[in-house]
């Protein structure tokens, strides 16, 4: 089991960065010999991407919840992502067109993905009780003290306004 983290933490991370998520929806659950496949494809590439580091894949994230399959992802640039998408000798552009011609129009299983890109210190985040976990554990996990109390602090904006909390979280 993970260790648990008591003190509120936060994540940090150097320049721009990309969250992309990705999923799929069964929406034929009896039609196993068409979603199987395009789910066994992520494990693959997952590997692949957690192997190379070079292909710019930080961190990610599994979720399963009902129909849908989702797969957070933390990637170091835009630049990156698209590069992995396109490249001729790794898992996803075989799987990209395997689903394409084999699945794209039968409504069997659904996919899609969204895209954000964040600038430099343009993000805020907050565990507690926790693992090291999501941005943290694709950055870097740091105490969130001081300046990073609150989350206007770790924006950096309205410092004025920040309102410090003591070890339980409660506003002092």
């Amino acid at each position: 089991m993970a260790k648990i983290e008591t003190k509120r933490m936060t994540a940090d991370i150097d320049g721009d960065f990309v969250v992309f998520i990705i999923g799929m929806r069964i929406n034929s659950f009896w039609k196993i010999h068409k979603w199987l496949p395009v789910f066994m494809a992520m494990p693959k590439m997952l590997r692949e991407l957690s192997i190379q580091d070079n292909l710019g894949l930080l961190g990610f994230r599994t979720r399963w919840l009902g129909r849908n399959i989702e797969v957070i992802q933390y990637w170091r640039s835009f630049e990156k992502l698209h590069a992995y998408a396109r490249k001729k000798d790794a898992e996803h552009l075989p799987a990209w067109a395997k689903f394409n011609r084999l699945i794209s129009n039968n409504g069997s299983v659904g996919i899609w993905h969204e895209t954000f890109l964040v600038e430099e210190k343009q993000y805020e985040t907050v565990y507690r009780n926790m693992p090291i976990y999501g941005l943290a554990d694709a950055g870097r996990a740091k105490q969130a003290s001081g300046q990073f109390e609150t989350a206007s602090g770790r924006l950096n904006k309205n410092k004025d306004e920040n309102l410090p909390v003591d070890e339980s979280g409660a506003l002092r």
